[in-house]
């Protein structure tokens, strides 16, 4: 008879062929050993070549492999169920059959659980071909984290392992009823139960395959079938976390993921009907559990649709989306020191949302503000042997500006920058000093203000960044000046006759204004000076043997 392995494999399989064999061999050739592994593959009324593969798979490893066959039931939970009977290691693990493992991962992870008496185990998990993973719970190693301190709630998948005592001891199985994200409330409970849940973060455990033909299931589903499926989710989660900060940190996923999901950019190309329809699901729900801790812990883009679509402004909801995904973020308007995002329903009295709502809390915008902010014109301003440069630059922000800051700077923006093209700096770092003079005025269009600015050079040899730098909700940002497409002035030459500078306003590969300044003719050095350095390098030592007049050919033959 055989000894109880040390981990079942679930998987649940319907048509996933090439895929499943890929999943197959990866969990064949795990570092753990065939002897402490059992693999429980359910084909749930496969029309592909899956259940011939699964049955091949089972002759070629009888003692490792075992299948099931069943009629198609609509989705993994039955499959799962089903499995869940069957499988006798000590721990249970699933894996989409689409999906693979890590040569070591569940060796990795059973020796977590072991050596932590950890009940869940979550290891790292990946995407491929596209497929997005929240990594934020990956950071590092943890033997002791918990659900309601951490990130967690944002991986919920049931690509876990769990102490199949665990499983039993509370009959967790999979609601079959529900077509997406049925391994939610299976995963939730058992993290709500479990007495220690462990993170492999060192070792990418699971590779989370998206295919091709985008046939997984959760990319199928239509927004009615995951509004339903998220409130029930919701309503299960609200009934074993009693209300409170726990339950807020569990619940600000599905209004971050689930909820925010559904009214994306194809949410104004939706019937009406089914507009109302998920805004008024929307609505219910946030009656519910829309606390303020949750709202402000939600960016601000996803935060007011939220908002709107729980007010049931579906017209503002649907200009919302449209113009961001048209024409970018909206303008901030500073009060203070506060921010608010002017989108679609901002201090309209026929929407009545609370500024709140549209208000920056502690999110950093870097990304928002420089693609907003951008060269309008520029020009050389020159007084005999002086020059300036000046530009009129369009940012982002409405109301309070006077502090705003526009000049040229030494530094290189950081590699942290290159991808949202600003930053934020430390909470230490005030605006720097104006130099030169600057005034500001609203944008013709009423959605930016005008910085206009002159910037006086200096005699030196640079290469100097147009930044502008700008207090928003209390932060301050340093944000680069983009220029492309628009014309540079012609280069410019300044100065004195006899040190006479070169002045050019240029933009860079990440499309970002520069002004380089040089001197023309740098001084040379005095005569002396460079016949006594040709000297010294004719009279430098050669080799040993070697004259010190003589000198080798490239190919290291003596000059004749």
């Amino acid at each position: 008879m055989r000894a109880t392995p040390a981990v079942s494999v679930v998987v649940a399989v319907y048509n996933t062929m090439p895929y499943l064999t890929e999943c197959l061999n990866s969990l064949i050739g795990q570092s753990i050993g065939l002897d402490q592994l059992e693999i429980v593959a359910v084909d749930d009324g496969s029309t592909d070549e899956s259940g011939r593969e699964l049955d091949r798979f089972a002759e070629l490893y009888p003692g490792t492999v075992k299948v099931i066959h069943q009629a198609n039931s609509g989705g993994p939970a039955a499959p799962s169920n089903r499995a869940l009977e069957v499988a006798t290691g000590r721990y249970v693990y699933f894996i989409g059959s689409d999906d693979y493992l890590g040569p070591e991962a569940l060796e990795r992870m059973v020796a977590c659980a072991d050596e932590h008496g950890s009940d869940v185990v979550v290891g790292k998990m990946v995407g491929t071909n596209g497929r997005y993973v929240h990594q934020a719970l990956y950071k590092k190693n943890d033997p002791d984290v918990s659900l309601y301190d951490s990130a967690l709630p944002f991986t919920l998948a049931n690509t876990k392992l769990f102490r199949r005592e665990l499983v039993e001891q509370y009959k967790l199985r999979f609601p079959e009823h529900l077509p997406v994200g049925s391994d939610q409330p299976f995963t939730i409970e058992a993290c709500v139960r479990a007495r220690k849940i462990s993170v492999v973060a060192d070792y990418t455990c699971y590779y989370a395959v998206k295919r091709g033909d985008a046939s997984n299931i959760t990319y199928r589903a239509d927004h009615l079938a995951r509004l339903r499926c998220t409130t029930e989710i919701m309503d299960f989660t609200a009934g074993l976390i009693e209300e409170g900060p726990r339950r807020d940190a569990v619940l600000r996923r599905h209004f971050t993921w689930e909820l925010a999901k559904l009214v994306q950019d194809d949410f104004p190309d939706l019937d009406r009907a089914v507009q109302r329809e998920i805004c008024s699901g929307i609505a219910r729900l946030a009656d519910t559990y829309f606390t303020d801790a949750i709202r402000d812990a939600m960016d601000v883009k996803r935060r007011v649709r939220i908002c709107l679509a729980r007010a049931g402004a579906i017209d503002e909801l649907c200009e919302a989306i449209t113009s961001e995904k048209a024409n970018g973020a909206p303008p901030f308007v500073l009060e203070d020191d506060r921010a608010y995002a002017r989108y679609p329903g901002f201090r309209d009295p026929r929407v009545d949302l609370p500024d709140r709502c549209f208000e920056l809390v502690g999110e950093a915008v870097p990304g928002r503000l420089a693609k907003g902010t951008e060269l309008l014109a520029s020009a050389w301003e020159q007084e005999e042997d002086r020059i300036a440069y000046t530009a009129s630059v369009r940012v982002p922000v409405l109301g309070d500006v006077h502090g705003a800051v526009l000049r040229l700077a030494n530094k290189a923006m950081p590699a942290t920058a290159d991808k949202p093209g600003a930053r934020k700096l430390p909470a230490d770092h005030g605006l720097p000093a104006p130099v030169g003079h600057l005034t500001a005025e609203p944008a013709q269009d009423g959605a930016a203000t005008v910085l206009h600015a002159r910037l006086p050079l200096e005699r030196r040899t640079a290469k100097l960044g147009v930044r502008v730098y700008l207090d928003v909700a209390g932060s301050t940002y340093e944000i680069p000046v983009r220029g492309k497409g628009r014309p540079m002035p012609l280069a410019r030459r300044w100065g004195d006759h006899e040190d006479p500078y070169r002045a050019a306003a240029l933009v860079n590969d990440k499309g970002r204004v520069v002004i380089a300044t040089a001197q023309m003719f740098p001084p040379r050095q005095p005569l002396v000076s460079r016949m006594k350095a040709t000297l010294a390098r004719r009279l430098k030592p050669g080799p040993v043997g070697s004259k010190p007049n003589e000198a080798k050919k490239p190919n290291g033959s003596r000059r004749k």
